[in-house]
């Protein structure tokens, strides 16, 4: 009681008010409509416009032919028409505007153009002797051949003490071309153990130190007795301070080739001079933000944005091909060259560009933008790049120890609020430094059986787990080489954030004289290389014949 019959059948309903407007319109087929049975089943749902759909994701009949729009009556009287007569056609000029180039398609191109990999392209590389430098820290390396790896495992206690003592000693064990029986072969398997040891500071075993940004979610839970205590926080926070001036020490004195600070907000790697194709030592930093380089311009370090100028470079050459192209062909005209000579806008002269207001004495009636908002205007392209491989920060020469104690009095440096909360950062270094501890990397065999074309055969694949260091995949690819007879194949996963290491320092005269770094002849000559990779690393890289081909 108290409801409209109606709302008990609203089917019925929804189909008397669709009728109701037809009447109007065309009496004789409403009354042979009315005169026709109610349809009844799924065919009537069918045909029934859902109501809740939209016009964009409204679904098309293929088989149905498309009928024109009925005509408003003749008394001129445009309500009398179905409404969904009027939106149709709209929905139909929609669709084609799609394919038109919209503003947000400048945008579109300049997020592909700052992501796109710099230098490397897309195909396998030919077939070379050494792969680039990767100056990316990867997180698991998968290398997969068709001989087993039988002899990377069950180290005996006198092969595993031998390669640490080889490693500690920075003695390399030259090796045959190839190895006709590696289980047996005692300087391949002490050789192995020594390309696992990296070192490391703080050495925390219940807490994973690496990566250290996104880690939150590992870190939660875990006991952090330093978080509430802020004298424990300073006693860690001096440690790591004394490691870490002890590694630049070390840098400067060529005896360290690298090592990576790894923060909670950013990464930084420290190169020594002669590494990376720079006669100076150099110091990358990744990602950054634009509250960052503020402050590192506040204390008067030097710095340049490669990435960034070089996509910069890129696109105004790109830009000038393009009109050299229009004027050649004549499509430009005088116009055209009129154009390029014009002087583009300066941004420095926003302040001084309200004068034409005063000139009509209607400066007081126009609200003008503050100096806030000016000065956000003309820094808007460079905060678009913070969090972004493009705002790598690139420092040489004596700059670097001006950065290192920015970074030691640094307060963005140690987390103060979550799990990494007084936490200080991770440092990772190839050779043994002060307050440094040594780790090895996990690595595990493993067997089956994979299919290939007429059948299966065996596969073998060795893992490799933990931050694996540049110096310890190239050691580790020496080793499988002549244990593999020259052939395998190794999947990469790097630590996204560390890919923009790979940037190239300005080119110089290289002095290569780092021989007491502790790193392998030939992974120092890799290393010295000018890096290629721009801001991409290597996903796959393969051996046959003893060449490498990669993909990145």
């Amino acid at each position: 009681p108290g409801h409209s019959p109606g709302f008990k059948k609203p089917p019925a309903l929804l189909r008397l008010k669709r009728k109701r407007p037809g009447r109007r319109s065309d009496p004789a087929a409403a009354a042979d409509a009315a005169a026709a049975p109610a349809p009844r089943g799924p065919s009537a749902a069918g045909r029934r416009r859902n109501p809740f759909s939209s016009l964009d994701n409204a679904p098309q009949r293929a088989a149905a032919a498309p009928q024109p729009p009925a005509a408003a009556p003749a008394g001129g009287d445009p309500s009398a028409a179905p409404f969904w007569q009027f939106l149709e056609p709209a929905c139909e000029e929609k669709r084609p505007r799609t394919a038109e180039p919209a503003e947000s398609s400048d945008i579109l191109s300049l997020s592909q153009d700052l992501h796109s990999p710099l230098t490397v392209p897309k195909a396998p590389s030919s077939p070379r002797q050494e792969f680039p430098a990767d100056w990316s820290i990867k997180t698991r390396v998968l290398f997969m051949s068709s001989q087993p790896f039988t002899w990377a495992e069950h180290l005996k206690a006198q092969e595993e003490a031998q390669g640490f003592a080889q490693h500690c000693r920075a003695t390399q064990t030259p090796l045959p071309q190839s190895v006709q029986e590696p289980r047996l072969c005692t300087e391949l398997r002490c050789a192995f153990q020594q390309s696992l040891v990296y070192w490391l500071h703080p050495s925390l075993p219940w807490l994973p130190l690496f990566p250290r940004l996104g880690a939150d979610r590992r870190m939660a839970g875990k006991a952090c007795p330093w978080a509430q205590d802020e004298a424990l926080q300073q006693v860690l926070m001096s440690e790591w301070s004394v490691s870490f001036t002890s590694l630049y020490n070390l840098l400067r004195a060529r005896l360290c080739p690298y090592f990576y600070v790894c923060a909670a907000q950013f990464s930084v790697l420290f190169r020594a001079a002669g590494l990376a194709g720079s006669a100076v030592p150099t110091a990358a930093m990744a990602p950054t933000t634009r509250g960052l380089r503020e402050a590192m311009r506040s204390e008067g370090i030097e710095f340049s944005l490669p990435l960034l100028e070089e996509s910069r470079t890129r696109k105004q050459k790109n830009s000038e091909e393009s009109l050299e192209t229009e004027t050649t062909d004549g499509l430009g005209g005088s116009s055209s060259v009129e154009d390029v000579g014009e002087p583009a806008p300066s941004d420095d002269d926003d302040e001084g560009s309200f004068s034409w207001l005063e000139e009509m004495g209607v400066q007081d009636k126009v609200k003008k933008p503050d100096t806030i908002s000016i000065q956000l205007r003309k820094e808007k392209h460079e905060v678009q790049v913070d969090h972004r491989p493009e705002s790598l920060v690139l420092v040489r020469g004596s700059n670097t120890f001006t950065l290192l104690n920015f970074l030691i009095s640094c307060r963005s440096l140690v987390a103060v609020a979550g799990p990494q909360a007084g936490l200080p950062p991770t440092l990772l270094a190839p050779v043994a430094f002060r307050g440094g501890t040594m780790q090895t990397l996990k690595a595990r065999t493993l067997s089956g059986r994979a299919r290939v074309q007429g059948g299966f055969e065996d596969a073998f694949s060795l893992e490799v787990l933990g931050p694996v260091l540049p110096h310890a995949l190239h050691a580790l690819t020496l080793l499988l080489g002549p244990a593999q007879r020259g052939s395998f194949r190794a999947l990469l996963s790097p630590h996204e954030p560390s890919a923009a290491f790979n940037a190239a320092p300005p080119q110089e005269a290289v002095p290569q004289d780092l021989p007491a770094c502790g790193l392998h002849p030939s992974t120092l000559d890799q290393l010295s290389q000018s890096p290629t990779l721009g801001k991409s690393s290597l996903r796959l890289l393969e051996m046959k014949d003893f060449s490498y081909t990669w993909k990145a």
